[in-house]
């Protein structure tokens, strides 16, 4: 028997009120050539019974056991996975029938080196914030390789559980990486610096649960610190940003905090740009703040533009489009 053409790679861990439903849809699935690697994260409820319920009726299902951390258990999984092409998915989730077989006809019409995502819905709406909905509406929003790669460093643009890609290609560019960051915000970041597009099919194809006990609600690695501290580490591989000195536009708590993490990582802030013009003459970072209406940029250094207020990205992306400038050639979206 030939490997599945798909891999669904699983981790889960005290999973008994939520498991059944997501193998479920897994099993309704309109492709069928598939396996799913479950691994087990050391469990003390019913989940494991669970998932050898379907192992048990169905051999496309497949149980290992690992421990030592969410990354250890995802290497794991990507360890023991047959298929050509892996589906990430977590055991609290839901998937559409088609998701796996919209996502595999994308990924081969693109290649390995191509992550493929999909529209996302997330549930229950109980539990759904209006800043969650917001984030999830940018998500889907962004669809084509371009309009994701120009917003890599805003947000992550790929849920990890909507994720599609060549598993050797993984597998070769390092897996999962234990260093203490997102790991899945930092494998999209890797997978960017070496030549990987990401696409989104344009179908809401992953029912995503809402939690509070979600782990990235949980994790230290997901701090605002953390993801700071991933994008700090690729920034400087965005082509305009590779001479490491740029103006940063914004002088708040986000643009005080990505200043911090750029400087360690060699860049040079020739100043703070400020949309506030009481801020100008003060200092940050050792910068001085200017006003960014009377900002004059006779370097012609790129900007690198650092704000999580609602609305002001866009403002001073419209104002720098307005003097002719142009997003990822001369600046570089970030938050």
């Amino acid at each position: 028997m030939g490997s599945p053409a798909v891999s669904v790679v699983l981790p889960f861990k005290d999973s008994e009120r939520f498991l059944e439903p997501a193998l479920g849809s897994l099993v309704s699935q309109t492709l069928t050539d598939f396996e799913v690697i479950m691994v087990d994260n050391g469990s003390s409820d019913s989940s494991r019974k669970i998932a050898l319920g379907f192992c048990e009726n169905d051999s496309r299902f497949k149980l290992y056991q690992s421990g030592g951390g969410l990354v250890r258990v995802l290497n794991s999984g990507l360890d023991h996975a047959q298929g050509r092409w892996v589906a990430r998915f977590d055991s609290d989730d839901l998937c559409h029938p088609d998701r796996l077989l919209l996502q595999l006809e994308a990924a081969e019409e693109n290649g390995e080196k191509t992550v493929v995502s999909c529209r996302v819905r997330s549930f229950p709406d109980s539990a759904v914030s209006s800043g969650y909905r917001q984030y999830e509406s940018w998500i889907n929003d962004l669809e084509s390789s371009e309009d994701i790669q120009h917003n890599l460093f805003v947000e992550s643009p790929v849920p990890h559980p909507s994720a599609f890609y060549g598993r050797e290609a993984v597998i070769e560019a390092g897996g999962y990486s234990d260093c203490g960051l997102p790991e899945d915000y930092e494998l999209w970041l890797r997978l960017w610096s070496r030549g990987f597009r990401f696409i989104r099919v344009p179908k809401t194809l992953l029912a995503w649960r809402e939690r509070p006990d979600r782990f990235s609600r949980i994790s230290s690695a997901y701090s605002l610190t953390s993801f700071y501290r991933t994008k700090a580490k690729y920034l400087g591989l965005v082509p305009c940003l590779q001479g490491k000195r740029v103006f940063v536009a914004g002088a708040g708590q986000t643009a005080r905090r990505l200043g911090k993490h750029i400087q360690r990582e060699g860049f040079v802030i020739e100043a703070f740009l400020s949309p506030v013009p009481v801020r100008e003459g003060q200092l940050l970072r050792g910068c001085p703040v200017v006003d960014i209406s009377r900002w004059k940029n006779t370097q012609k250094l790129p900007i690198v533009v650092a704000t999580r207020i609602p609305g002001a990205a866009q403002a001073v992306q419209g104002y720098l489009e307005s003097r002719g400038l142009v997003n990822w050639k001369n600046f570089v979206l970030c938050s």
